[in-house]
């Protein structure tokens, strides 16, 4: 049977549809597959296999280094009881490294497996190869500076664990604007709820595109750029701090001069934040936060949001492939 084509609508049914970008889902989707998630959270605390992927392989395309995603997502499906096939580099590793094309790989995994998660360099790919896979969903682990929709779920249901809500809140999101695939997939699931709020800290050279801010503006999310962490609003739900890419520039010089331009510190946290916000970090870091903070009992970037992260990548697979 052939699966639904590029970035459908989730509309309530995820069966066997590719994952692709935040844009297929709504609130209602998204209320879905966070009511799957905590009896994921209650089977591994427990302890306790689960067999909705049982008999069932899936192919992990990783074109890019990854640490916590490629884990997550392998620990993910070997929970449901799936197998996988680990394919990381596949440029040296696989018949990539002979000049194969990303549909001739696509091709192939498909014949082995019963789904493919994948990341890939460059933006659109991931819905390339959903529309060339004929039998099997794709799962975007990021496309380039593209969109990482998985990411962003499990960080919307960290917020959502601690405020009981998803909207009516205010963020400050800092860093690679530009080039954060985290960071455009986590704006585009915020303007799915209504009266949000997000400041929007970055170098110059790395603000979010001008088309990206009328889109989402025009989705009802408010957005505003500030220069200085001396414009954090003092009253902020989040801070969502991410590092500056340095594998998206052409100059290392370039990258040194904005690389810690806005750095999480003990001291900012203390004048600009407030006792009941989030501090989270997509990872990996680089310097952008300082390890004090890490103690902090508000920071939740290396523990529970990673740790969320296992379980709705687990709530996603049951619901797209399970049984």
């Amino acid at each position: 049977m052939s699966i639904e084509k590029s970035a459908d609508k989730i509309n309530g049914d995820f069966r066997r549809k590719s994952i692709l970008s935040l844009g297929q889902f709504t609130p209602q989707d998204i209320d879905i597959l966070f009511q799957e998630t905590p009896r994921m959270q209650t089977t591994v605390e427990g302890q306790q296999q689960l067999i909705d992927l049982k008999g069932q392989v899936v192919s992990l395309l990783f074109y890019e280094p990854s640490s916590r995603s490629y884990g997550s997502f392998a620990s993910a499906v070997q929970r449901l009881g799936g197998g996988i096939i680990p394919v990381q580099n596949p440029e040296i590793v696989a018949s990539v490294a002979k000049g194969e094309t990303l549909e001739d790989t696509v091709r192939t995994y498909e014949c082995w497996s019963d789904g493919i998660i994948i990341r890939t360099r460059n933006p659109g790919d991931a819905a390339g190869a959903a529309k060339t896979a004929q039998f099997v969903p794709v799962i975007n682990a990021g496309d380039g500076i593209g969109e990482h929709p998985t990411q962003a779920l499990y960080d919307l249901y960290t917020i959502r664990e601690k405020f009981g809500r998803l909207n009516d809140l205010t963020g400050v999101i800092t860093g690679d604007l530009l080039n954060g695939r985290t960071v455009h997939s986590l704006l585009k699931g915020l303007a799915l709820y209504q009266n949000n709020a997000v400041f929007l800290l970055s170098p110059e050279s790395l603000r979010l595109p001008p088309k990206d801010i009328t889109e989402l503006t025009n989705e009802g999310l408010r957005l505003v750029e500030i220069d200085s962490v001396d414009d954090i609003p003092r009253d902020t739900n989040f801070w969502y701090w991410t590092r500056v890419q340095k594998e998206r520039f052409a100059s290392l010089h370039n990258y040194e001069a904005v690389k810690h331009q806005f750095i999480l510190t003990p001291e900012l946290l203390r004048t600009r934040g407030n006792d009941n916000m989030l501090l989270m970090h997509p990872l990996p870091r680089t310097g952008e936060i300082e390890a004090a903070i890490d103690l902090d009992p508000r920071s939740v970037y290396l523990r529970r949001q990673m740790r969320n992260g296992l379980f709705v990548r687990m709530a996603l697979l049951a619901l797209v492939m399970g049984k």
